[in-house]
């Protein structure tokens, strides 16, 4: 049985790895066209839920490489698939949305598109997160392994993800049986745009690479009145205040000391005028953790120190905090430690130990990890693939400076 060059074409697309092949000159020949691509892509970005035009572009790219094509699969979802004979069958996934950021690199093919947010607010639209470069180093994958065919053999399922950026995407497309519709993988591949590591590096994680994403919504109702009779108010301002101290000891006395885990309160909203105590505070929470259990403590914990406080302020049982966990949950995402092993081998094997690199867990989100927590287990593998121009980064190493980070207005990979 053949196996699936995969990785290393992957690799060729996006590095500037010169080593003389076969798969090497196909990939450079096919340049031009997928440079064409990714240009389009940038300048056309979509947000989630509205990925129309990107998932049409992504269909039509497999269809002329030969795969059969389904499309609207949980929303705007592709699922691309190429028999090949006898052997494995491996998905690989891309993600299509944008995000609302105004760009500001500067760059000739730089977004100048504006959309209308779920919230009916015109926002500016930017591939801020390298959703572009997956779908270009997807299309390339895609063209060379249906050229090389008979290198091979097994089945390639293909998909690209809408909604990735809302946590949704992934839950979306197996509600609507990816996993029965189509080909059960054997084994599931990804990688996501690093915005700190130089083109020509591969990043990568054993185990737990990144986190579980919750978003808390927490409405603290008070009394309101004015800011000299305070005694007359049940404040929900000075509520928020103790809420968002003792959520600290959350994470510093009650998750393991060498658990990683983190509770923000990103947003808090109350009041109109500097002697009005207001009826309500609205805060915006974001819960991370790796292990289910610990995001259960967490979630649990939040919800038990938010009502203590009110009820040890004496606010009124109908006053009491309401809070909500919102459904755009992201599950941890981990590596199978077996296939880990064996893609990072073939990878330090092609390109050479420098080029390969452990890097750290973070504590991001990323909803691949979804189609490995299904009851059938697929092992999964994703992994960081540098984009930062070289010299960029040996610069802002050698001073200091910080690099354009993911979701960054300035963040511009290197497209060559």
């Amino acid at each position: 049985m053949k196996s699936p060059k995969l990785l290393l074409f992957l690799l060729f697309l996006s590095t500037q790895v010169t080593a003389e092949s076969t798969l090497n000159s196909a990939a450079s020949a096919d340049y031009e066209y997928l440079q064409s691509l990714y240009f389009h892509l940038h300048s056309n970005p979509e947000l989630s839920f509205q990925e129309k035009n990107t998932a049409t572009r992504i269909a039509t790219e497999l269809r002329k490489a030969g795969f059969e094509v389904t499309e609207r699969v949980g929303g705007y979802g592709v699922v691309g698939i190429l028999k090949n004979g006898e052997g494995p069958t491996l998905m690989l996934r891309t993600d299509l949305d944008a995000l609302p950021v105004k760009e500001k690199t500067g760059l000739d093919y730089a977004s100048k598109i504006q959309a209308v947010d779920d919230k009916g607010v015109t926002v500016h639209t930017m591939h801020a997160c390298g959703h572009d470069i997956h779908m270009t180093v997807f299309t390339g994958t895609a063209r060379r392994l249906a050229a090389l065919r008979d290198k091979w053999s097994g089945t390639l399922v293909m998909i690209g993800e809408p909604a990735e950026e809302r946590g949704t995407g992934a839950r979306a497309m197996l509600a609507d049986g990816l996993y029965t519709r189509f080909p059960l993988p054997d084994f599931a591949m990804g990688l996501h745009a690093n915005a700190a590591l130089p083109a020509g590096q591969i990043g990568y994680v054993e185990g737990y690479a990144l986190a579980n994403v919750d978003m808390v919504d927490i409405t603290l109702q008070g009394i309101g009145g004015h800011g000299a009779y305070p005694h007359t108010t049940k404040d929900p301002i000075v509520l928020a205040a103790q809420i968002i101290n003792s959520l600290q000891t959350l994470v510093s006395r009650e998750i393991p000391p060498l658990d990683p885990a983190v509770v923000t309160v990103g947003s808090i909203h109350g009041g109109t005028k500097h002697n009005i105590i207001p009826d309500e505070v609205h805060m915006q929470l974001t819960v991370r953790s790796y292990t289910d259990e610990n995001r259960e403590a967490l979630l649990a914990g939040i919800k038990r120190i938010t009502n203590a406080q009110a009820i040890v302020m004496g606010f009124p049982e109908d006053k009491l905090p309401l809070i909500k966990v919102r459904d755009e949950f992201t599950p941890a995402l981990y590596n199978d430690l077996a296939l880990t092993s064996r893609v990072t081998a073939v990878l330090k094997k092609q390109l050479g130990e420098e080029r390969v690199v452990r890097v750290k867990p973070v504590m991001g989100g990323e909803d691949f990890s979804e189609y490995g927590r299904t009851e059938h287990k697929v092992p999964g593998f994703f992994f960081w693939l540098g984009a930062v121009d070289p010299k960029t980064h040996k610069d802002a190493m050698d001073s200091g400076e910080k690099l354009p980070s993911l979701h960054s207005a300035y963040f511009a990979p290197l497209p060559r």
